[in-house]
């Protein structure tokens, strides 16, 4: 087994960074090792799978039989040269970044490098961006620095400048059911139909094929989309939506964070069910506080996840408004879809997709979410056709 088995769909930048981590073992001055790199794609498409893959790779120093405990150590964040810095909040705050930088300049203890992987480095605001930037300046000699964002566009130029970029392309959906076949044990019509919903998303399908409340969730979201024929129905249609959004979230945090208490309990010596020492209550406070603000981001993302599925609706519906019906991507709803093709133009879907577009970058912006599902949601109006 290899740390690069279970990527999938990424054949061109697996190339590029096995090569780099062969290069660095065997100290050969091939050029294809630097100390920064900047792994981009698309969402879902294993950006930080291949990051930690990387990280594994220069861990291990070349030994095939040490690959895979090593991974093993990296997949928990227990590797002694890994550091890790990853957020589910709106932002990465520049004190993380600050002691990750600090961190980084200790040597290797076990290995032959110090890897530092910062996962949604788009998260960091320009301030937080400069204290980053002057360790990849003048990084220690065997500190390697792999970032992850969705585009070279969401960092500085001046990082830009000073890291080795590899692309990451939208995996095929044959891709993306093979490996959710091989690593999560499903059938291949469930597999087929998660990668497809999800759009090639390698994480969002894993969930569609071994959640079937998710997917009774993203079901619900699409039929409340095609039953908005009013006002009234559109409003009523943002206020479920959100509901489910908060209900996605919340079965998204809820188990960790039951997780991360109980952790953190045993970790301070208090026996299950036993009272908390109020020397120690404030350390709870802080990952409660911590859990808040998760919930936060969860919820802005499962709201982003709902409009990411409407988007696929509508652009069903053009598809067949325009006779690509081959095409769809929401093959369940066929005839849902069908009726709703025929009860407007193309133009008035893609109106609506341009306000689904537009609603994502209010939330994003902090514009209430209620108000721009609402705005979205009356440009999704249709008036069934009478029949004759």
């Amino acid at each position: 087994m290899s740390v690069w088995d279970e990527l999938t769909g990424q054949a061109d930048a697996i190339g590029v960074l096995r090569a780099a981590a062969e290069s660095s073992v065997a100290m050969a001055p091939t050029g294809s090792m630097t100390h920064s790199w900047l792994i981009t794609g698309p969402p879902g498409s294993g950006r930080s799978n291949l990051a930690f893959a990387f990280a594994a790779a220069l861990l291990s120093a070349g030994d095939p039989q040490d690959e895979v405990a090593t991974l093993r150590q990296v997949e928990a964040r227990s590797h002694p040269d890994l550091a890790v810095l990853s957020t589910e909040r709106v932002i990465i705050s520049i004190d993380e970044v600050r002691k990750l930088v600090s961190s980084s300049q200790f040597s290797p203890s076990i290995g032959r490098h110090r890897v530092m992987v910062i996962e949604d480095a788009d998260r960091m605001t320009e301030r937080t961006s400069n204290v980053l930037l002057k360790a990849l300046e003048e990084p220690p000699e065997r500190t390697v620095w792999i970032l992850c964002a969705p585009s070279e566009a969401d960092l500085i130029p001046t990082i830009r400048s000073r890291v080795r970029t590899v692309r990451l392309r939208v995996p095929s959906i044959d891709d993306v059911a093979e490996l959710i076949v091989r690593r999560d044990g499903v059938d291949a019509q469930t597999a087929e139909r998660a990668a497809r919903l999800a759009q090639s998303h390698i994480g969002m399908a894993h969930r569609l094929a071994t959640n079937a409340e998710a997917r009774d969730r993203r079901d619900e979201t699409l039929r409340t989309a095609l039953a908005i024929h009013s006002v009234a129905t559109a409003v009523s249609a943002a206020a479920r939506l959100m509901e489910i959004a908060g209900d996605d979230a919340k079965a998204i945090t809820e188990e960790r964070d039951a997780e991360e208490r109980e952790s953190a309990l045993r970790s301070l010596g208090v026996e299950p069910g036993g009272a908390v020492p109020a020397q120690l209550r404030g350390q709870l406070k802080t990952l409660e506080e911590d859990q808040k603000r998760r919930a936060t981001r969860s919820l802005r993302d499962g709201l982003d996840r709902i409009l990411v599925d409407l988007m696929s609706l509508y652009r069903d519906l053009v598809m067949l408004q325009l006779g690509r019906g081959g095409s769809v991507i929401n093959r369940e709803l066929e005839v849902e879809l069908n009726a709703a093709a025929a009860a407007s133009t193309p133009a008035q879907t893609l109106e609506t997709l341009d306000s689904i577009a537009l609603a994502r970058r209010r939330i994003e912006s902090n514009v209430a979410p209620a108000l721009a599902l609402e705005a979205m949601l009356v440009s999704a109006i249709r008036t069934p056709r009478k029949v004759q």
